[in-house]
This record gives C-alpha cells, structure tokens and sequence, in this order.
C-alpha cells in the first residue's frame, strides 16, 4: 500500500467511523431497550460481564462468541477507564463493539480486494477503496452494525479467516474459523469454503498439468455440455484415486480437518447444531432460498454486475442452447413446486421486510413463485457470468457452499445472505469508478431509508403497548 493510498484508506476509515458513531447515537437514544433478539443477547451478555457463565437463556441458538467478546472487550476498557454503575455492559455499550466491527470488516473487506486483485494492474487504489466502503456499507450488514446483533462480528471473523487462507496462513485461518463458528455455528461452511478453496487450487494445478501432457491449452471454461461435465468427473475421479493429491490436500487442510472434527465432536455432544430452542430452527431441503438469494445477488449487484453486453450475451446463449434452458426451466419449477417452505415467522412477524416481500409478492396469487422463474433463470446466468473469470474448481466449492449455507434454512431471512453476498462480490472484477459510486450511492440511499423507517415509522400491535419498528 503506498503512502498517499495508505492516507485516503485512513481517512475513509475516519469519515466512516464518524457517520457510523452519529448514526449509532441517533438510533440509541431513538430506541434505548433491547428490540427484537436484542431482549434475549444483551441480558446473556450482561450475566457475562456480572461473571455468570453458567447461566444461559435457553431461547438463545448461538453459540457464547457475541458475549465472550463483549466481555473480552468492555471488562478492560471498564478497568482502565474506572467505569461503574449502569453504563457497563448497558445496552448501548454492547452495541458500540459492533461499530468496531464494522471498522474491521472495512480494513479486512479492502485487504481481501488487495490479495485478489492484486495481479491486475489496472485496478486502481480509488477502485480498491471505493469498492472496500460500498460493501462495509452493504445495507443488510450495516444495518445490523447499530444493534447488538451476531452479524457483525461473524462477518468479522469469517472473512479475517478467509484473509488469513489467502494468505497462506491456513493454521490462523482455522483458529478464526473458530472463532466465527462461536458467533454463529454456519460458519463452519465457510471454514469448509477455506478448505475447499486449497484444494481447488491444487485441482487447478491438476488440470494444467493434465492438459500440457497432452500438449493442448488449458481450457478456462469447461463446456456446458455432456461432455464437458463428463470430463470433469472423470478428472475428479482420476484426482481422487491418486495417493499423491490426498496427501497433498491433507497435509494442506490438516488445521481445517482439526477445525471440523471439533465441530463434529460438540454437534455429537449437543445431539445437534442448534443451542437452545429448535423448535423454529429445524433444517429442510428449501431449494428455492438459493432462488431468493441470486435475486437478492442480482438486485443489490446491479450497479456492478448488470449491463447491455451482458444481457445481449445471455439472449446469445438462449438462442444457442434452448434445450439446456428448457431443461433447467423444467428443473426450477419442478424445485418451486416441490421444495417451497414457508416459516411461521414469516407469515407471523410484520416487522421484518420480508414479511412484506412474501406477502405483496409471493402471496399475491399461488402461481407467481412460478412466474418468477424466468427472474431466476436469468439471476444464476448473470452470476455465473460474473464469475466467469474464476477457475472452475474454485466456484464448484464456492457453489456446494452456497448450496448448504441456504438450502437448509426453511426461514426467509436476507441476513443469512451477507456473507455468500460479500464473498461473490468480492470475487468478480472490480469495477469501473463511476459504477461504484453507483453501487456506493445505492447502499447508502437503501440505507438512508431503512434507518429513517426504524426511527419514525414506528407502530403498535393490538395487544401490545411497546412501539414497534420495521427491520431487515
């Protein structure tokens, strides 16, 4: 990072920080009590910092990360700085460790950027950073950051340890791997992505190596064919077979392996993945969240993603290939027409904003989740397409990932989205400077709206007196 790079990244730091802090004290004093999970995080976290740490509010899903970072944090702070009374471990100051978060994932989100671009010369340190502040302002993870929520910090913690796998440092990869698996116990799909990413590297490395045996140029893209698919099973196959690459992925992965054999070891002693109440958290095979998720991909990436010569290649590849679309349109709305489940919180909860997606859209009329096929069809081209530039190894693990990370979950709930987003954007090409003021300039308007929303358009349930406020 040169020296004018490294005063600008400083100062958009500052300037975020500063906006952050002055949005936080507006929503704070707004609304001083827990809201929402917040009634049951912050009474767990403030038994944590009284020393309780065998209490445990059974309502609670997560695993203790939120709360023994709290303490790790504020109980310090508390002795340096001789706090007493009611302001340790108050609502407002948990919720402030999600503002430092926040500030992490932007200097984090902008290394990864670095790391993966780092070949392209033309990218320029404006782009880098213009691009690292739009998504540390991606609306659904932002909002999250004033509330004394798991997100920020499982999005901390899962993207430092996909810095440190970039890197190389697979044995601290896994160590944060760790830690983001006591914020929320799904991530350890992205310890798995970790994995999967060295192992698709010394897949690529296979595939090169097959292919100059036979004195032929490594194809960048397999065909969408019988064949192609055909070519690569036998690859893995063949891959698979070979002592050589298992020892080769083990000695490689060993830190993640150890990782997950602690994963398995707690879900064996927990009789499952979920703490607390499972009552409302019981995994189904709801095949059109991952429907949901490319179009909330699609909607939020199309100041960067979307353009005519992309729409006219996918009109292109219609005409080339119907059969393969007509066979996909079959299986989708075979999907939509077996695997929907709706959540009772979705229909129940009219705070959240997909309660509203689900019943201005999909309620409207029982034939219009089949109508939106087409949306989706198009949705999983354009990110197929703007992944077109990774090998095809790394998307088949980003891919199985995606399928485990949304699959399960019968709740609609866009949070469940933040880190596959972040992960997929950062990945494509970065983008041109006035397309990322555009993505910059539409986060920050989605933004505007939804904390405006939270703080004034409050209302009341009938057999309640508490105001109410509209949320992701």
């Amino acid at each position: 990072m040169e020296k004018f790079e490294v005063y600008v990244f400083t100062a958009l730091c500052s300037i975020n920080f500063l906006i952050s802090c002055l949005l936080f004290s507006k929503i704070t004093r707004e609304q001083r009590d827990p809201y929402m999970d917040e009634i049951f995080h912050v009474p767990q976290a403030q038994k944590y910092c009284e020393g309780k740490f065998n209490e445990w509010d059974p309502m609670i899903t997560t695993l203790p990360g939120l709360y023994l970072e709290s303490v790790g944090l504020i109980r310090p702070l508390v002795w340096l700085a001789d706090l007493k009374g009611s302001v340790v471990c108050s609502t407002a100051m948990l919720r402030f460790i999600n503002l430092l978060f926040n500030s992490g994932n932007l200097y984090i989100i902008y290394l990864i950027i670095c790391r993966l671009h780092m070949k392209d010369k033309s990218r320029s340190a404006t782009r880098r950073m213009f691009s690292a502040l739009a998504l540390s302002t991606f609306p659904v993870l932002y909002f999250f950051t004033f509330l004394y929520y798991t997100d920020a910090g499982s999005t901390f913690f899962t993207l430092f340890m996909y810095l440190m796998a970039l890197y190389g440092s697979h044995k601290a990869a896994a160590l944060l791997g760790i830690c983001a698996v006591l914020f929320r116990q799904t991530n350890i799909i992205w310890v798995a992505f970790c994995a999967g990413t060295v192992v698709a590297q010394k897949m690529d490395e296979s595939w090169r190596t097959e292919w100059k045996k036979r004195d032929e140029k490594s194809p960048s893209q397999v065909p969408l064919t019988i064949n192609g698919a055909m070519r690569v099973m036998r690859f893995l196959l063949e891959f698979l077979k070979t002592p050589n690459n298992i020892k080769a992925v083990v000695l490689s992965t060993w830190p993640y392996i150890a990782a997950a054999v602690l994963f398995v070891f707690f879900v064996v002693l927990n009789d499952g993945i979920v703490v607390g109440d499972r009552s409302s958290h019981e995994a189904c095979l709801n095949f059109p969240q991952i429907f949901y998720f490319l179009s909330f991909t699609l909607i939020f990436s199309l100041p960067t993603s979307l353009s005519y010569q992309r729409v006219v290649r996918f009109q292109q590849s219609l005409r080339k290939q119907p059969l393969v679309y007509a066979v996909l349109m079959t299986f989708f709305l075979f999907l939509v027409w077996k695997f929907t489940f709706v959540h009772k919180y979705l229909l129940a909860d009219n705070r959240h904003f997909p309660f509203y997606v689900w019943k201005r859209i999909f309620q409207r009329h029982e034939l219009v989740r089949f109508l939106l096929v087409p949306g989706y069809m198009f949705a999983a081209w354009n990110f197929l397409d703007t992944l077109r530039s990774k090998s095809l190894f790394w998307f088949l693990v980003f891919s199985a990932c995606l399928v485990a990370a949304t699959v399960p979950q019968k709740l609609l709930e866009f949070r469940y989205f933040i880190l596959p987003y972040l992960l997929y954007r950062v990945h494509i090409p970065v983008p041109s400077l006035p397309r990322l003021l555009l993505e910059f300039g539409l986060y920050t308007v989605v933004n505007a709206a939804t904390v405006y929303i939270f703080i004034n358009k409050t209302f009341q349930w009938p057999d309640s007196t508490a105001a109410q406020r509209f949320m992701w």
